[in-house]
């Protein structure tokens, strides 16, 4: 996944909303959303080839996702899956605890990555470093996290998209209208315009190019109570429509 808006309690009657683009090569294979785990359920897609997941939602309302961080050095393939630790949180009773559970991984045990762990009431971003796994709370607000840093203003897609995203946030803060707000939503996580280079296929938050592109889209609707809502689009979502999945809870 290369594009993902969190807004933390940001929306009165929402007070976590998730909308992710998954970024992947066309030839590893991936199933839509299933159930990932028990004790407690979690769902989310399935990668096939290392069997772990890039976004996942449990039943108490926990978010997790994962992106890779880009750094100068090649991935080493001798490293754990990043997506099978995707899972490992999910399992997690809230974004409390998976985010201690991220301070104790050993930076080495992993390739490089950004991990989102959020609920109703916390949010975290953590990334592994050299000295250890750095682990941030996010304030209540509208946050966007790529392959480099948290609200990363060098990061074309980031740059790019921040205003549209808060602006579709304080749309539907005016009208409520979640059908408004999940077609906002897919109009800016379907951009194929670029901030600094249009030019460079991938600095798109909608990316196509021959072997590499947007796989899948979703969005994660939390409210104040205890229910949750997953909407997936099974391609881009220029092209793809979002459907609800139907929760195992």
């Amino acid at each position: 996944m290369c594009t993902l808006a969190i807004f933390h309690r940001t929306l009165d009657d929402l007070p976590l909303v998730v909308a992710a683009n998954r970024d992947e090569f066309y030839g590893r294979p991936a199933t839509a959303p299933v159930v990932l785990g028990h004790d407690p359920l979690a769902v989310g897609g399935r990668d096939l080839v290392a069997g772990g997941s890039w976004l996942a939602l449990n039943q108490l309302g926990l978010v997790v996702g994962v992106l890779n961080r880009r750094t100068d050095a090649a991935p080493d393939p001798s490293r754990e899956s990043r997506g099978t630790l995707c899972v490992e949180l999910a399992r997690s009773s809230s974004a409390r605890q998976a985010a201690e559970l991220l301070r104790a991984v050993a930076p080495g045990r992993h390739n490089p990555f950004n991990i989102l762990v959020a609920d109703r009431t916390s949010a975290f971003v953590a990334q592994n470093r050299e000295r250890g796994t750095h682990v941030q709370e996010l304030e209540p607000g509208t946050h966007l996290l790529t392959n480099l840093d948290l609200n990363d203003s060098t990061c074309p897609r980031i740059s790019r998209s921040a205003r549209s995203f808060a602006a579709v946030a304080e749309r539907y803060a005016a009208g409520r209208d979640t059908s408004a707000l999940i077609a906002g939503l897919r109009r800016v996580l379907a951009d194929h315009a670029a901030v600094l280079d249009e030019r460079s296929p991938t600095d798109h938050l909608c990316i196509h190019t021959p072997q590499y592109g947007t796989r899948s889209s979703s969005i994660l609707l939390a409210d104040a109570a205890t229910h949750a809502r997953f909407f997936h689009a099974p391609g881009p979502p220029c092209r793809s429509a979002y459907h609800r999945v139907a929760l195992p809870w």
